[in-house]
């Protein structure tokens, strides 16, 4: 295990763990779905962060290719996540944060799932 692939995962699943919890109860994101027309959606993409972010903690510690999918299960919601806000023109700061947790989480499967084993 290197310390990149460590680092992403901590970091991807603290922050999805976090922001899976503020979906399903903050008024900021509630206010944030509506204006992307995805109300309906909210209670299942907080949940699907939330078991996302403990797919990725359990995959690490019992069995990785848990993680892994875990992981691109992530970096795909981020990208519809990405492709949403470019939809409702977003700005780049406020597309910023998808970008980099699909990217994150991206490097997370490709390192569990497809990278080359020495």
């Amino acid at each position: 295990m290197t310390r990149a692939y460590q680092a992403a995962l901590v970091v991807s699943a603290a922050t999805f763990l976090f922001y899976g919890l503020a979906c399903l109860a903050a008024d900021g994101m509630k206010r944030d779905f509506a204006r992307f027309g995805l109300s309906h959606l909210r209670i299942l993409v907080g949940s699907l962060e939330v078991l996302g972010a403990l797919g990725l903690v359990v995959g690490a510690w019992w069995w990785e290719p848990l993680a892994g999918l875990s992981a691109l299960g992530l970096a795909i919601m981020m990208a519809v996540g990405v492709a949403t806000r470019v939809r409702v023109l977003d700005s780049l700061a406020q597309t910023l944060p998808a970008l980099v947790l699909m990217a994150l989480n991206a490097f997370v499967a490709w390192y569990l799932l497809v990278r080359p084993v020495p």
